[in-house]
């Protein structure tokens, strides 16, 4: 395969909008990868924490090619037995009544904003839409999930945004607080920052803020895009803080590489979503929910992949640490949970993501400074123990 000539027509013919490693990927298995020029790549970002069952899992590959082979696709219009049995599987392990699918994470964001809005215009009135979401969240690139995202860098050419948002530091509860005026329907919320640099919230952070949007009548949204379906050693980051959001939404991991997104709502709020109030012409359509559902259905049997996230995710962080101990000027921080993992430097970290690319570990540089780590949940000690010796190895010629 002329790889000089594939990177050229990408060049010439898709926009630019991605700064992307030189490399054209043709195979996938496990935690592999390999490349048009027949070179090897271990896999520590997941498609961006997506491919939760590593590559080419044999259930994931068995259900795409099954379902293919029966029903694609028929619109909302009519019902199909694998969007059923998903929404059910997903309200049995959650805290949802009801369930609405789209194709992304922006997707099941946009839905999140109009179900909150228009839920407290219902019972409140009409001015009661103003949002509040975390400076460096991310929550899509649409107009309104980009307003939401509180990076103005990324918000940067695209005015006019949308109206009624606006955006407090992360993890700052009495910032949090101040800002709620008589206008606030919702305050929208990663559980763990992961965009932003693996930013991770104080024990009762949640807690407060859960506490907070009861007494006031606010309803509390979960961007759960990237710690969801199993990320950080429970099926959502939520039940680890011991609260219950009002809507909670997925994407990412949820297809386990095939494109899906889902609202998650409880039932007072999801009745607000009457016939023509909202749509989507793909969401939840056979395919991508009988590969939905297979995904998830792998990660919850008998709890082994979410208990084993944890074990892996306890010996990776382990290691950092131990690593940060090593080049203390040059590490000055390692967080995250489950196998959500952020480690910070004391200067940019591309350089470092393309030293490892160089040698054939793929790992994410985020918020400047901050590698971020999202393997596959199959990730093995081996397979860690194999990028901190390359960690080690480009740290020590960096000091």
């Amino acid at each position: 395969m002329e790889v000089k000539k594939l990177l050229d027509d990408s060049s010439q013919y898709i926009m630019d909008t991605y700064k992307r490693f030189p490399v054209v990927f043709i195979k996938g298995r496990g935690m592999k990868l390999w490349s048009a020029d027949g070179k090897e790549y271990l896999d520590f970002m997941a498609g961006i924490a997506v491919n939760i069952l590593g590559h080419c899992h044999p259930r994931h590959v068995v259900a795409i090619q099954k379902q293919a082979q029966k029903l694609v696709h028929i619109s909302n219009l009519y019902h199909n037995e694998y969007q059923i049995k998903l929404a059910k599987l997903l309200c049995d392990y959650s805290f949802a009544d009801k369930i609405f699918f789209s194709n992304s994470g922006a997707e099941a964001n946009e839905a999140a904003i109009k179900l909150a809005r228009k839920h407290s215009k219902e019972r409140f009135g009409a001015e009661k839409t103003g949002i509040i979401t975390a400076l460096n969240s991310f929550h899509g690139r649409t107009i309104a999930t980009l307003t939401a995202t509180g990076q103005p860098k990324l918000q940067s050419g695209f005015d006019p945004l949308t109206p009624g948002f606006s955006h407090v530091p992360f993890n700052d509860y009495e910032a949090l607080k101040s800002a709620i005026d008589e206008n606030t329907c919702a305050i929208m919320l990663e559980p763990i920052q992961g965009e932003g640099g693996v930013k991770m919230p104080s024990t009762d952070y949640f807690k407060h803020v859960r506490d907070l949007c009861t007494r006031l009548g606010i309803l509390l949204i979960f961007d759960e895009i990237q710690t969801g379906t199993g990320r950080t050693g429970t099926l959502f980051a939520y039940e680890q803080y011991g609260i219950e959001p009002d809507i909670l939404t997925l994407a990412k991991g949820l297809g386990g590489g095939f494109p899906i997104g889902a609202t998650l709502a409880r039932d007072e709020v999801a009745k607000t979503f009457t016939q023509g109030s909202h749509g989507s012409t793909f969401g939840g359509n056979p395919l991508a929910c009988a590969v939905a559902l297979a995904t998830i259905e792998t990660l919850l049997e008998d709890g082994i992949m979410l208990s084993e996230c944890r074990r892996m995710g306890e010996y990776f962080m382990e290691s950092l640490i131990k690593l940060q101990k090593q080049f203390p000027k040059v590490i000055t921080d390692v967080r995250g949970r489950g196998l959500l993992i952020g480690m910070e430097l004391t200067r940019e970290c591309a350089m470092v993501a393309q030293a490892c690319f160089e040698r054939g570990i793929l790992i994410n540089c985020t918020a400047g400074n901050t590698l971020r780590f999202m393997p596959p949940l199959i990730v093995t000690e081996e397979d860690i123990d194999r990028l901190i010796s390359v960690l080690k190895d480009i740290l020590e010629r960096l000091s």
